[in-house]
């Protein structure tokens, strides 16, 4: 009789699986799927290189043209030239927070690089603030007002995560 349920309790007992593994397939799925959104990270961040670079000659053929042109004087030329190296800084930042999140960089870094793209798109969006884009004053108002806010409020963000961040000064001997 003891031979009858030998093999039933052995093809219980391999059934259940071990929790050993389970641990260890969790454990390599679990690898693999970081190492695919690491790849994937990585692929974002030459795209925004690409972008960058790509940029800097569109705004260098842009000068070009414009200095060819004569129109290199035109305040709004001009202007247009610094909303591009803006927006093409805030490319840099976000592949730089890209590359913060593939080396797994500490998330003060990480915020700290976000809130830096933050203040850059909108000294970039108050550079190119034109009322005549808006239908009344009142709009245009209520957007310069917006985008004050906005500024101030990322300002004190960085203000107050370098005093209580803990950052070391960034000159030496105070």
């Amino acid at each position: 009789m003891t031979d009858e349920n030998e093999p039933a309790a052995q093809e219980a007992a391999s059934v259940t699986p071990d929790p050993e593994t389970v641990k260890t397939i969790s454990e390599s799925y679990s690898a693999a799927i970081d190492r695919f959104v690491q790849g994937i990270e990585l692929v974002a961040a030459t795209v925004f290189a690409v972008l960058f670079a790509i940029g800097v000659i569109d705004l260098i053929l842009q000068i070009t043209v414009a200095t060819r042109s004569g129109q290199i004087t035109d305040p709004i030329v001009v202007i247009g030239f610094i909303d591009t190296g803006l927006l093409l800084l805030i490319i840099v930042e976000v592949y730089q927070t890209v590359l913060a999140y593939v080396e797994e960089t500490d998330t003060r870094r990480i915020v700290r690089l976000v809130i830096y793209t933050g203040v850059i798109a909108m000294v970039r969006k108050a550079i190119i603030f034109r009322t005549g884009e808006y239908a009344t004053v009142q709009d245009a108002l209520f957007a310069a007002g917006s985008y004050a806010l906005i500024i101030f409020a990322l300002v004190s963000l960085l203000l107050v995560e370098r005093v209580y961040g803990g950052d070391k000064p960034l000159i030496s001997g105070q």
